[in-house]
């Protein structure tokens, strides 16, 4: 994306009936995580638009993410941020057996 931190935005599709955009895939002290689509507020603060419920499929979700985001590096050494298409990968919930793309 040609910022230090921000490396990629992510896309999910639940059960081909609920799609989630803008996630951000971003590099922290620790390494790379996943962030949630959010708003600015009036105050300057920003605000989740949507979020997991929980933490065991917060973990699930972003492991899942940043294991495409690698493939997507693999395929393009040079950074998968810079490429203009996007990958659709498929992935089943644990706990709700419902695809996610």
């Amino acid at each position: 994306m040609g910022e230090d931190r921000l490396k990629a935005f992510a896309s999910v599709t639940f059960d081909d009936s609920f799609v989630v955009r803008n996630m951000k895939v971003v590099e922290g002290t620790k390494g790379v995580f996943l962030c949630m689509p959010s708003r600015k507020l009036p105050d300057g603060t920003h605000k989740d638009m949507v979020h997991p419920i929980n933490q065991e499929f917060r973990e699930y979700l972003e492991e899942n993410v940043l294991k495409a985001y690698e493939e997507e590096l693999k395929k393009n050494p040079l950074g998968a941020e810079k490429t203009a298409h996007s990958s659709d990968y498929d992935f089943h919930a644990a706990e709700s057996g419902q695809d996610v793309q």
